[in-house]
Parts: structure tokens; C-alpha cells; sequence
């Protein structure tokens, strides 16, 4: 076994290797990852919630969409489930777009995307080659959304600021 003075530094090429494979995450690349998951999450979840709510983006709407919601998902009642998809991802989108509570709206955005593929894409495959989408944008869109429910929207965010305040407000009551 080789042992090495603690004084001794490592190479570039050790340096290199321990970058590539570090594994914890924590700093401003974690940071700037998470900025452009939630840009990508915000950007495609404001196109179809928008779309559903609003008949915005060339859009169903709310009655179109509520009746594939009804006939070809069997989600009954369709509005219900039309409002609440349209709720959860634009609101999802606007949360996470100022990263306030964005646990909780990647974790509905995720449920969301599991109940897209349950109901409508699953019977399509992975990769549909007919007109009909597969599942692969649903996979993408629910992991994204994963990363953000488990890691939260990090430093550049309105979450990050609440936690600051809180943790002024709120006296070490451990360091007795």
C-alpha cells in the first residue's frame, strides 16, 4: 500500500480524474444545471399548460381539451382533469420559473407526466412512427422534473432567498 505525505498534491491528471468523477452537488455548476432544467421545464410546460387553459400557442382550450381528456384518455370527468392539467403545468411553469416552491411543482409536473404516459402515450411505445407520440418527451419532461423535485431550484431562486431569511429569523437552538 502506498501512502503519500499529506502535504504532497496530486497531479493534473489525478485532479482531472477526481473532477470528472465527483459526485456530490453542490456549487454554481450545480446551480447553473438547475437553472436550465427549470428554463426547459418552464419554457414546454407554459406552451401546453397555456395551451390547455387558454387556447394560447394554437392550443385546444379548455373544452377540447377536457373532451380528449373524457374520449380518448377516459379521465372522466374530462373538465376536471383538463383544468387540473392545465393548473399544474402553467402553474408549474410560473413557479418554477421564479423558483418558488419548486419541489413541490417538479414533483406535480412529474405525477403529471406519469399520468400522460399511464393514459394516452404508453400504448404508442417508446418511439411511436405513427401520428400518435410515443412516450420519450413524457420520460425526458418526468426526469427533468425529478431533478428539481429532489435537488429544489438552488441558489438563483425565490426558494433560496426564503431559506436565508428563515435561517436569520430562526436562532440555532442546537448550539447551547
Amino acid at each position: 500500500m502506498r501512502r503519500e505525505s499529506p502535504s504532497a498534491s496530486p497531479g493534473p491528471a489525478t485532479t482531472l480524474l477526481s473532477t470528472l468523477v465527483k459526485s456530490t452537488s453542490s456549487g454554481p455548476l450545480t446551480d447553473i444545471a438547475l437553472v436550465a432544467a427549470r428554463i426547459a421545464l418552464v419554457w414546454i410546460f407554459t406552451y401546453y399548460g397555456a395551451g390547455k387553459l387558454f387556447a394560447t400557442f394554437n392550443g385546444p382550450g379548455l373544452h377540447r381539451t377536457a373532451l380528449y381528456f373524457a374520449n380518448t384518455a377516459h379521465l372522466r370527468p374530462g373538465g376536471f382533469f383538463a383544468v387540473s392539467a392545465g393548473v399544474i403545468e402553467f402553474g408549474g411553469a410560473i413557479l418554477l420559473a421564479v423558483g418558488l416552491g419548486a419541489r413541490l411543482a417538479g414533483l406535480a409536473l412529474l405525477v403529471d407526466q406519469v399520468m400522460a404516459m399511464i393514459t394516452v402515450t404508453w400504448v404508442n411505445g417508446i418511439n411511436s412512427l405513427t401520428n400518435n407520440p410515443g412516450y420519450e418527451f413524457n420520460i425526458t419532461l418526468a426526469v427533468l422534473a425529478l431533478i428539481v423535485a429532489v435537488l429544489g431550484a438552488g441558489r438563483l431562486s425565490l426558494d433560496h432567498l426564503i431559506e436565508q431569511r428563515l435561517r436569520v429569523a430562526t436562532p440555532d437552538v442546537t448550539a447551547a
